[in-house]
């Protein structure tokens, strides 16, 4: 059975505690304070990855296991070296509301969680060993001091950075640079020095290999275990939420819109049609394909075409304009165009 089949399997039988809310409808949910729904990590989708993450940990040889805990979003708190994961990967039924609220869950598969337990980790551990007041540390990644932007620019064909998680995130701060160096490194059987040998970001990943193998076996100087803005003491209701959140995403450019409609079709006109977004997900690993031969694009600029169309005609609400055979060639140059956009342009910003 396939790796990923494997992962849904286990998630349809998660069989946590019962909630009074599981059975409500998404209006019902909505209305809920976050301190109502009394989820746990302990009895969550999230804590396999938890676990993972320790044992990974301690296979480096490290001491140090921070602290999980449920919020509203993924954050690793400044002064605290612990991890706050978001209420929509604790249980199925609020992932399924973040799906429809957002159109994408931020973390939703296991392996997504895991990654970014991996990134989040990098910052906890920096907290716990104070490694950015360290003149080998500044010196690699910069000054932690740096003002945090709203949002950053980036340059996609940029080697100085390495490549995690989505939107070339290690170049939006100094400690987004070392939070996903860590987290390329600590993967199992990683195989960075092939991956980037010859980049500049290969000498961020030898110093962080470095570094960790002089720290692992020490006790952290920072064992704080306080939880921030924790989700059992939110009194805001969910619908709260998600209405903020969506105000913004406003923000966020719609550079890609008029191209997408020229390509797919709104729900209104053909209700039946297959959505545009599951279609996208369906071929992604041929489009793939297409991309990286078609183009010469880095595999990671491929995906990141691939996910920001099909996050879009997700909210959108977009659908195929005929049968899904004739509409592949018309989708791969779809891709093509934003690419090839995103290349000559060569910079992109993202809100933080």
């Amino acid at each position: 059975m396939p790796m990923a089949t494997k992962r849904r399997t286990a998630e349809r039988r998660f069989t946590a505690r019962p909630y009074h809310w599981e059975e409500l409808d998404d209006a019902a949910l909505l209305r809920l304070r976050f301190r109502d729904l009394r989820v746990r990590v302990a009895d969550s989708i999230v804590r396999p990855e938890v676990q993972r993450l320790y044992a990974e940990l301690d296979r480096r040889g490290f001491r140090f296991r921070p602290h999980v805990w449920l919020s509203t979003e993924w954050f690793s708190p400044d002064g605290v070296p612990g991890i706050a994961v978001p209420f929509f990967v604790a249980h199925p039924r609020l992932r399924r509301l973040e799906r429809r609220m957002m159109g994408e869950v931020e973390g939703g598969s296991s392996q997504g969680r895991l990654r970014i337990l991996r990134h989040e980790a990098g910052h906890a551990l920096d907290t716990a060993y104070g490694l950015r007041r360290r003149a080998d540390w500044r010196e690699v990644f910069g000054r932690a001091s740096k003002p945090y932007p709203r949002d950053y620019s980036v340059r996609p064909d940029s080697r100085r950075y390495v490549l995690h998680l989505g939107h070339w995130y290690a170049q939006s701060h100094p400690t987004e640079d070392f939070a996903e160096t860590f987290a390329v490194w600590l993967q199992p059987r990683a195989r960075w020095q092939r991956e980037y040998a010859g980049w500049p970001a290969l000498r961020k990943l030898q110093y962080v290999d470095m570094l960790m193998r002089e720290i692992a076996g020490r006790a952290p100087r920072n064992c704080d275990r306080s939880v921030i803005a924790p989700l059992s003491q939110n009194s805001r209701s969910l619908a709260e939420h998600y209405r903020r959140k969506a105000a913004t995403y406003e923000r966020v450019e719609r550079r890609y819109d008029e191209w997408l409609e020229t390509v797919f079709a709104p729900r209104a006109v053909r209700p039946h049609a297959v959505p545009a977004g599951r279609f996208i997900r369906e071929i992604k690993q041929q489009l793939r394909r297409s991309l990286v031969r078609g183009t010469g694009a880095n595999p990671y600029l491929a995906d990141h075409a691939i996910e920001t169309i099909r996050q879009r005609a997700r909210q959108l609400d977009l659908v195929l304009r005929g049968p899904p055979r004739e509409n592949t060639r018309r989708v791969v140059r779809l891709h093509e165009r934003v690419i090839i956009d995103v290349v000559r342009r060569n910079r992109e910003t993202y809100l933080l």
